[in-house]
């Protein structure tokens, strides 16, 4: 009996084990709500600033101290993960993270180690997951000089110096340089080994839960295999494209990818307010998205990044982003918030899109709000893992449904109205449907039938009363 009792006291313990050293599954990712954020734009360690940051090339002054301090005011909004900057070492203000210089010492702008843990602990003491943004193609800034660089001092660790100019040319893609920045060549065995054995680390040392891989497409992908592998836990890549055979490809060697072709399609559909049929293109019946990725659900769907000018930079209305970002969060896939969106941030290209979130923590304005109620619905109806149904499409109005929740979007202008009279429907005769956003607006299923109209160009979404 002893024996038994022991035998299941070790079983337990090696499941602990094994449990702390991996993160979670792709699997497990697909019911949470990702807010992204810049380490350096969302607060300082101490304080509120009352100032917002004014030279945005340069380091702002936000720490993983400060984004502790501001996990309530995440959390607030409903979301249940943080996808953070790149932790390590960079060069002189490389203040985004993109171009490490020591693969082995943490970016002391952000602060220390102990602080790194401190934010992680407290976000799981939440049920908010981290993930890390991490590069693997390239390095600083240092031209020819590699000596500068930890470990990959020497230029056998790199391919030689050309610049990428031709984008549909695969093997400049992925062994020439982005931006001049050296490129590493994951083909030697030692710059490959210690790749896989850091980002091996990650999770053992930091308890980290998932990974945003940046520039996929310029690594020959068989490395992102091996790398995601290593990685045990959920890993979502960039590939910046509109083509979704392109793109869906590279989800072969990692979990998820960003969304690209779908957020190419909302910013003509909703910025520029071009038939919204192209969203049918990808995501109806016979969508390519359906054709060509493998797992819709982990990929992670967006409207705004810290690479392109936010939506509200080139289209100011309110109304059509509320759109855009309620196809954002109920959409198939994992949706991701980029900080700042729930205070109306409006810049423009890089680095003016990446404003320092102080001193705009106004959790009682209409966009923190609105993103509240999305995030709040999406987690209450459980849909994260229901499919998705076109239920209508024309060039001003779509509509899908997540289980028993109907999507209404359009993309008219505050002063028309669009009147629909949907057939197919997820929802009974005699059932009564009211609006999440106002709940005055409450229809009744008659002859199989819902005549819904979009006043003021907002969005609705219909749930059983």
């Amino acid at each position: 009996m002893a024996i038994k009792v022991y035998d299941m006291f070790l079983q337990t313990v090696l499941a602990s084990i094994m449990g702390s050293a991996l993160g979670h599954t792709a699997s497990e990712w697909k019911d949470r709500a990702i807010y992204q954020v810049l380490t350096d734009r969302i607060a300082y360690e101490g304080s509120d600033n009352t100032q917002s940051c004014e030279d945005l090339s340069k380091y702002c002054g936000g720490t993983w101290s400060g984004i502790e301090n501001k996990l309530d005011y995440i959390a607030g909004m409903g979301f249940d993960a943080i996808w953070i900057s790149p932790m390590l070492l960079n060069l002189n203000d490389d203040y985004h993270g993109y171009a490490f210089l020591d693969l082995y010492q943490v970016n002391d702008h952000f602060g220390t180690d102990v602080e790194l843990k401190s934010l992680i602990s407290a976000a799981h003491e939440r049920d908010i997951w981290v993930m890390l943004d991490v590069v693997g193609n390239h390095v600083a800034p240092v031209d020819l000089a590699y000596e500068q660089v930890n470990p990959f001092n020497e230029s056998q660790y790199y391919h030689t110096k050309c610049q990428i100019e031709d984008w549909d040319n695969q093997e400049e893609v992925e062994t020439c340089r982005l931006s001049n920045l050296p490129d590493l060549d994951q083909n030697n065995d030692f710059v490959r080994s210690t790749l896989l054995d850091w980002v091996g680390s990650l999770k053992q040392n930091y308890d980290f839960d998932g990974l945003r891989i940046d520039t996929v497409c310029e690594v020959h992908p068989d490395f992102w295999t091996e790398f995601s592998a290593a990685a045990g836990m959920y890993t979502i890549g960039e590939v910046f494209n509109g083509d979704i055979s392109y793109v869906s490809q590279y989800q072969q060697y990692m979990d998820g990818m960003l969304s690209y072709p779908l957020y190419f399609a909302m910013k003509d559909v909703f910025g520029q307010q071009q038939s919204m049929l192209a969203l049918e293109a990808l995501m109806g019946p016979t969508g390519s998205y359906y054709e060509k990725f493998s797992d819709l659900y982990a990929l992670g769907n967006f409207i705004d990044n810290h690479d392109n000018a936010r939506f509200l930079n080139s289209q100011a209305s309110w109304t059509l982003y509320k759109n855009a970002l309620t196809m954002t969060v109920m959409n198939i896939g994992i949706p991701i918030v980029y900080y700042g969106s729930e205070q109306g941030y409006n810049g423009g290209d890089d680095p003016a899109n990446r404003e320092s979130l102080w001193p705009n923590y106004d959790r009682s304005s209409e966009l923190y709000a609105f993103i509240q109620t999305l995030v709040g619905v999406r987690k209450s109806s459980h849909i994260a893992d229901t499919s998705q149904v076109q239920r209508y499409a024309s060039d001003k109005f779509y509509s899908f449904s997540r289980g028993n929740v109907l999507v209404c979007l359009t993309n008219s202008n505050d002063d028309e109205t669009v009147e629909v009279v949907m057939t197919y429907l997820p929802f009974e005769n005699g059932q009564t449907v009211c609006n999440v956003f106002d709940s005055s607006d409450c229809l009744v299923v008659s002859n199989d039938s819902l005549v819904v109209t979009m006043t003021h160009g907002l969005p609705k979404i219909y749930t059983l009363h």
